[in-house]
């Protein structure tokens, strides 16, 4: 039952992106991920790498909130948390990064992607 679960919830999670992806076709956006200044985190979040100017830090806050809001909405139509949808989110998200993107690996270093498959938490299906 419990992998049932699991299962649903990594559908649900992938199914909860379309809309937040939008933003993320901001050249800013695709710059910053290029250039290393952003990355995945396994909360389903995105992250500021270093300080990162006020902007990039306002880019990404913006992307989170749009994260939140189609999890939240995913959530209420599942049954599952909020929690549950962004985490597995996070897993999907980093096992899609490309090599040179960055990610938060589960100890909370940044990583850059290699050609190998990035270091995701044990919990990831």
């Amino acid at each position: 039952m419990r992998t049932k679960s699991l299962v649903l919830i990594a559908a649900l999670a992938a199914a909860a992106m379309p809309g937040a992806a939008l933003a993320q076709r901001d050249p800013a956006y695709a710059a910053a991920r290029a250039g290393g200044e952003v990355g995945e985190q396994p909360d389903g979040y995105l992250g500021v790498v270093g300080a990162g100017s006020a902007s990039l830090r306002a880019l990404v806050s913006n992307i989170n909130i749009q994260r939140k809001a189609a999890y939240t909405q995913k959530a209420q139509a599942s049954g599952a948390t909020v929690e549950q949808l962004a985490f597995t989110s996070g897993c999907n998200l980093i096992a899609q990064t490309r090599p040179g993107e960055k990610y938060r690996t589960p100890d909370g270093g940044w990583e850059t992607r290699g050609a190998g498959a990035p270091t995701r938490d044990p919990r990831c299906v």
